[in-house]
């Protein structure tokens, strides 16, 4: 294990890192991951100008993560165990989704139409201004699903991985591409390293999130279209990643996703996702449940592997 833990120890800390992230959620003021996106937009608007853009976006990267990532890994040997939980933490967003997300729902369930554009337009980058009730359940639940991945399994895989200095590495490469990864003419070439390499680092974990999802959804008949949708629908995506995830959640849900969703006054049709009926409030909390019980699953596997390494 490339974190010098063993494995009982990782168990513990992720049931941690877990933890302290339900009891506190995000930290309200100097979060890491905010500091870090600011550092991210003054290194970009530093070094994406002139030419050699994508070896311009490769320094950057470089300056941005590399440098945080030594120093978890010295911080970590310096305080030990207990730095490796707060790393996670700092990292995951558990609790952030379902702080951002379940009001939409409970806006939905009132009526109250404007509250609930508000609300989401502040996690998605389409327009809200004039969203339907079913655009924007379809919105939320959308972002469950794929940042069930980008927020939280993946920052957990990599945790097991490489300890708190892996979710970090995980966390910020995530939010470069979030950042940089756009297919646009500021960022076409000078995001192109961090969204290959937030492909790479999310290979693993969004497929493992997918199957998860499959092996969570209800009855064997929803196991089964959860399956078909992943196998049938991801490819037709244009993320790797999101593909996956985002089919598999659907079908596991029995939802209808993707589809048209305007962005900058421009309505953009995107692939189909999942089979079955429209996005309600409901289903934002369905969403979000299937989230958390995945959670659950992902903990209890590492504790019964721990368990078995221990009496091994």
């Amino acid at each position: 294990m490339l974190s010098g833990l063993s494995w009982p120890m990782v168990a513990l800390l992720l049931a941690a890192g877990v933890l302290l992230d339900l009891l506190l959620g995000e930290a309200r003021r100097f979060h890491p991951l905010v500091g870090f996106g600011n550092l991210a937009g003054a290194i970009e608007r530093r070094l994406n100008r002139g030419t050699a853009r994508i070896l311009r976006g490769t320094l950057g990267w470089m300056l941005a993560v590399l440098p945080l990532t030594v120093l978890a890994v010295w911080l970590c040997g310096a305080i030990g165990a207990a730095m490796h939980a707060l790393l996670l933490y700092f990292c995951i967003g558990l609790r952030s989704l379902r702080d951002h997300n379940l009001p939409i729902a409970q806006a939905l369930r009132r009526g109250d139409l404007p509250a609930a554009r508000e609300l989401t337009g502040r996690i998605v980058s389409r327009d809200t201004f004039e969203a339907s009730e079913a655009d924007l359940a379809k919105a939320s639940a959308e972002s469950l699903l794929e940042n069930g991945n980008d927020a939280v399994f993946g920052t957990l895989f990599w945790f097991a991985v490489a300890g708190g200095p892996g979710a970090l590495l995980f966390r910020l490469a995530n939010t470069l591409d979030a950042m940089w990864g756009y297919r646009n003419a500021r960022f076409l070439l000078f995001g192109r390293v961090a969204a290959r390499i937030d492909d790479v680092l999310n290979y693993v974990p969004a497929r493992l999130t997918a199957l998860s999802y499959v092996l969570l959804a209800p009855g064997a008949a929803g196991k089964r279209l959860a399956w078909r949708c992943w196998r049938e629908q991801a490819a037709a995506w244009s993320s790797p990643n999101a593909g996956p995830v985002m089919a598999s959640g659907a079908g596991a849900l029995g939802l209808a996703l993707g589809g048209a969703a305007q962005y900058d006054g421009e309505i953009e049709q995107r692939p189909p996702l999942g089979r079955g009926v429209p996005a309600t409030a409901a289903d934002i909390e369905r969403a979000w449940r299937l989230v958390w019980r995945t959670t659950l699953l992902w903990l209890a596997v590492a504790l019964v592997v721990a368990w078995g390494v221990r009496h091994a």
